[in-house]
């Protein structure tokens, strides 16, 4: 799991059938300190309902997110978790 900030989405016209009626979040991971980039943006799905600048929990656990998104040969990695509380 890490913490990242969401700054982004992204628009798939052609996608794998599991993905269909997700949202696409495109999300900077952080380092420790809670506000420096750490390494590349990633592509994560998204149920919560987080918006640009929201503080996300993103999981890469491939069987929590295969049965998350319902899907056993999903080639989803990334999935938002949770949405910081303001």
């Amino acid at each position: 799991m890490l913490t990242g900030k969401v700054i982004g989405h992204a628009t798939a016209t052609v996608k794998h059938p599991s993905m269909e009626g997700w949202k696409l979040l495109v999300v900077q991971p952080l380092a420790a300190d809670g506000h420096s980039p750490d390494g590349e943006p990633v592509l994560a799905v998204d149920r919560l309902g987080a918006g640009r600048r929201d503080l996300v929990i993103i999981s890469s656990d491939g069987k929590s997110t295969r049965e998350l998104i319902g899907h056993m040969a999903t080639p989803v990695r990334w999935a938002v978790i949770g949405v910081q509380d303001y």
